[in-house]
């Protein structure tokens, strides 16, 4: 199902998961060395996260999905590597090889 909302999520879903794995990365390097880029990368991955949230809302309430869907979404944005997972489903609805949910 070709929903803007869905698009939307979908393209802010991969760099929203990419932001992530790197702010771990900076927390890491933060404390094992010298190198401090947690502010900037924190301020990036925080933008992105409200984006994904907001366009997340969007979505759900445009396709109507059922709860577990709309949950699962949001779980795997809060998830390392979740975004990923996230992007790819959604993908997947948008070409109509996965069926939309709905309640």
């Amino acid at each position: 199902m070709n929903s803007s909302a869905v698009h939307r999520l979908r393209l802010v879903s991969g760099p929203e998961g990419v932001s992530f794995i790197l702010l771990l990365i900076c927390s890491v390097l933060k404390r094992t060395t010298s190198f401090d880029a947690v502010p900037v990368m924190g301020m990036v991955h925080g933008i992105l996260f409200i984006l994904y949230v907001v366009f997340w809302i969007q979505a759900w309430q445009t396709q109507k999905w059922d709860a577990k869907r709309g949950i699962l979404l949001f779980v795997l944005a809060v998830l390392p590597t979740g975004g990923f997972f996230a992007e790819r489903m959604l993908g997947k609805e948008e070409r109509g090889e996965l069926r939309p949910a709905t309640a």
